[in-house]
């Protein structure tokens, strides 16, 4: 095993970006294609990522494994690579609450795995100064090192598992929140005949508000069908901190009644999006 391999799993927009950051550090990222769409395939080659045809022959390969992927899929991830008996070091970069990342940690640790948790903030990782992967847990540095020539940028916020993804929670919370509650303020004007006069009342005094508005609920939706998992996570995460949890499920499904557009070219218009939101076509 080369201590330069490193595993992602999986490069999607986001993972590829962090794989490209820790080709430019010196590292040799990999990748396991069984299972993976055409348009991982496509990524990973584009960006020079060796191919390995198994997770297990991943496992083999790679001394670090940065993992990526959906937040529903974070656990059997993480059982898969156990199953494999991988004993090097494992970062969770994905968008679940603390108390999972927790539990994954003790299973990993229990296995001779050092475990880091991590948390991204930000879009896929291009340029300087504008994605965040936070990081902790005793062995973060390690995983900083691993991007340090950047354009992600790296940040450890301590030794504790699950502060990492904490402070991911409660960003997403915000920004991803907010956009679902967005969603569904103009979808309800849209119902009740008062969209024109709520849009125009936005638009005063040379407001651009109702414009970015438009932007924000047709933006949403490449990646809502992966923010509905989300917002389950900071439901839980808010329950823990004995804070009200319904808000963030009411955010998962506005997110649900939007994942259908996954992969839309091109994106849906506002009128489709307030459509689905209004479940229109189901009544």
């Amino acid at each position: 095993m080369n201590d330069k391999n490193i595993g992602f799993l999986h490069p999607g927009a986001m993972g590829i970006s962090l794989a490209a950051t820790a080709k430019n550090t010196g590292f040799v990222p990999h990748w396991a294609s069984e299972g993976r769409s055409a348009e991982t395939r496509e990524r990973a080659e584009q960006h020079g990522l060796v191919e390995v045809s198994t997770l297990k022959e991943l496992c083999e390969a790679c001394s670090v494994l940065i993992c990526v992927c959906p937040p529903h899929a974070a656990v059997s991830v993480a059982e898969h690579v156990l199953a494999c008996s991988f004993d090097g070091l494992y970062a969770d970069a994905n968008a679940i609450a603390p108390q999972k990342v927790r539990r994954i940690n003790e299973q990993m640790t229990a296995a001779g795995v050092t475990f880091v948790d991590g948390g991204v903030i930000g879009g896929p990782a291009w340029k300087p100064q504008e994605t965040w992967l936070y990081l902790s847990g005793p062995a973060a540095d390690q995983v900083a090192a691993c991007f340090a020539a950047g354009p992600l940028e790296t940040e450890i916020v301590g030794n504790e598992i699950g502060k990492a993804s904490a402070l991911k929670m409660c960003f997403a919370a915000n920004t991803k929140g907010t956009a679902a509650l967005q969603c569904a303020i103009v979808a309800a004007a849209e119902e009740l005949g008062v969209r024109e006069e709520l849009e125009k009342q936005w638009s005063r005094n040379g407001s651009d508000f109702a414009k970015r508005m438009h932007a924000r609920i047709t933006g949403v939706t490449a990646k809502a069908w992966r923010f509905a998992g989300e917002m389950k996570e900071i439901a839980t995460t808010l329950e823990s901190a004995r804070l009200p949890d319904g808000f963030h499920l009411a955010a998962s499904e506005v997110y649900e009644r939007m994942a259908k557009f996954k992969g839309a070219d091109p994106k849906p218009s506002v009128d489709e999006v307030l459509r689905a939101l209004r479940r229109v076509d189901e009544k």
